[in-house]
């Protein structure tokens, strides 16, 4: 080598491969579509369903001191919500002053992220396959709570049920709400791609 000159280390190449599908995007296009048209007469296959997005959304309104958010509640919200759909989420302010709640227009009072495409069936396969199985005393998701336009939303209690979360980091437990929206579907067709995607609902007769 000759003297004065440095040796260079030699960076590995960087993988570029193609990401992996969804696995539940191809289970819907492959096995569920199909299947829609058998069990609810949708011959099209532009008449089918589809789930658009999903969101997710969580309320901090409650832990607002002086009109304004102790830095570690939103700080363990956002991480939470970018560790679980792998985006960051927005924060919403309040868009009018409600006394009732002590809140003042211009709080910050909730964050959310809205799923779409790959992100969005990533997320719902954890959702189904990981996260509720941890749901403690689990007995299935409600099946009452599908709106008029086939919409699904879940309410969960805590974070600590997505494996992403280390419980033992975070300063305190908190809840959200996680939406499922739906085009051109109604209640039953709606419950009926999510159980044939895999979704724990109860059974019927089970208790509540």
């Amino acid at each position: 080598m000759a003297k004065g000159k440095k040796a260079q280390a030699t960076e590995a190449p960087v993988s570029t491969g193609p990401k992996p599908k969804p696995r539940l995007r191809t289970m819907y296009q492959e096995q569920v579509s199909p299947k829609l048209g058998e069990q609810f007469g949708l011959s099209n296959p532009m008449q089918h369903p589809r789930l658009e997005c999903i969101v997710i959304n969580v309320n901090m309104g409650k832990h607002l001191e002086n009109n304004k958010l102790p830095p570690n509640v939103k700080s363990t919200v956002l991480d939470t919500i970018t560790q679980i759909s792998g985006q960051r989420p927005v924060v919403i302010k309040a868009k009018k002053s409600v006394s009732n709640f002590k809140v003042r227009e211009g709080a910050e009072t909730s964050a959310m992220v809205t799923l779409r495409r790959e992100h969005m069936w990533h997320f719902l396969d954890r959702f189904i396959n990981l996260a509720t199985p941890r749901i403690k005393d689990f007995r299935g998701l409600k099946t009452t709570a599908f709106d008029r336009q086939g919409n699904y939303s879940v309410g969960l209690s805590e974070q600590g049920v997505f494996p992403e979360i280390d419980m033992t980091q975070v300063t305190f437990t908190h809840g959200m709400n996680i939406n499922f929206h739906f085009s051109r579907s109604t209640p039953e067709v709606s419950r009926y791609i999510l159980e044939q995607l895999g979704m724990p609902f109860r059974k019927a007769g089970d208790a509540a």
